[in-house]
């Protein structure tokens, strides 16, 4: 595993290192830690509980989802743009509107001005909550209703915890690391310049992002972005599952487009939040394509850990492509 650059970091949270679980030799035990620690802790174990209470409580009955029909399609419509609003709109509110840890771990230290004619409504907030809700939780709905229909009409088996224990939570631990792997992919697809100029430059207007940003995109993309469901079309699982791989790509992006590496409540409580490896990505573009729990962008030459070193490599490819 390549070490971490000791030079003088170019950006917040630099230098990124590799997860142990790509070290070579391998290393099982930091590999283990590091996914059931630094990984999953809080975030994916919070919304593992909440696609487990969304199913139970929160989502229609899948005998009424037999039928495609408007009422059951909203009603988990306002579900999910509930719990968006739920995670997003106190992270907005504490970070950037009260300012609560001022710029204590803000990953660009330049506040951006509340009113700019690159937005919609002149406002990157107003912009934001358009793209996330007005497009981006309509598409994920409807894509997650589909994958109800298929599973209430039995195109798709339907796999039921009892008796399936250990084949779910392999399925559990494989939809997080399909969320990563479909990411890297569709991202790669939209940096193709045609489609980067139709849709995916929409989402890049926020060089500074906000927690709002994070599924704040093209209807295009949003299509692309959401079609991760598409696996379990053809891959049975129990429900649960559908909904928290739609919390990863709904929710998640809120919290790790915060633009604040942690978020501090009170002198002792510090939780992980705005993700440094993909801040990168939204300063320089070409780099990061995905997420640290993939390992493409190290595998195909697209990795940045932000510092001097990785900076002024990356001016140099760049310079000798052009």
């Amino acid at each position: 595993m390549d070490k971490p650059s000791r030079s003088p970091v170019a950006e917040a949270g630099a230098p990124v290192s590799l997860p142990a679980l790509y070290a070579w030799p391998l290393r099982p035990l930091a590999a283990l830690k590091w996914l059931l620690g630094e990984y999953l802790l809080p975030w994916v174990y919070l919304f593992a509980a909440l696609a487990i209470v969304s199913w139970y409580f929160l989502t229609p009955d899948l005998a009424v989802m037999k039928v495609l029909s408007w009422e059951w399609v909203a009603l988990i419509w306002l579900r999910n743009a509930a719990l968006l609003t739920l995670f997003a709109a106190p992270l907005h509110w504490w970070l950037y509107t009260r300012q609560g840890q001022q710029d204590q771990t803000k990953l660009n230290k330049k506040w951006q001005p509340k009113n700019s004619p690159r937005f919609l409504f002149n406002s990157q907030l107003k912009d934001n909550l358009f793209w996330s809700l007005v497009s981006g939780v309509t598409i994920w709905t409807l894509y997650e209703s589909m994958t109800y229909w298929l599973y209430a009409n039995g195109y798709v088996q339907l796999v039921e915890w009892k008796g399936s224990e250990i084949y779910l939570l392999i399925m559990g631990v494989l939809t997080i690391f399909w969320s990563s792997a479909h990411f890297y992919f569709v991202h790669r697809l939209l940096h193709w310049p045609p489609l980067y100029r139709i849709a995916h430059a929409l989402h890049h207007k926020n060089n500074s992002p906000q927690p709002w940003s994070g599924i704040s995109m093209h209807p295009i993309e949003h299509g692309i972005y959401f079609s991760v469901f598409v696996l379990f079309w053809f891959v049975p699982v129990h429900p649960v599952l559908v909904i928290l791989l739609g919390f990863f790509q709904g929710i998640s992006p809120a919290i790790s487009h915060s633009g604040f590496q942690e978020i501090r409540l009170g002198k002792h409580l510090q939780i992980a939040a705005g993700d440094p490896f993909h801040q990168i990505h939204h300063k320089y573009y070409e780099v990061n394509y995905g997420n640290k729990p993939a390992p493409f962008d190290k595998l195909f030459g697209s990795w940045h850990d932000g510092t001097v070193e990785a900076k002024r490599a990356f001016r140099m490819q760049r310079a000798q492509s052009q």
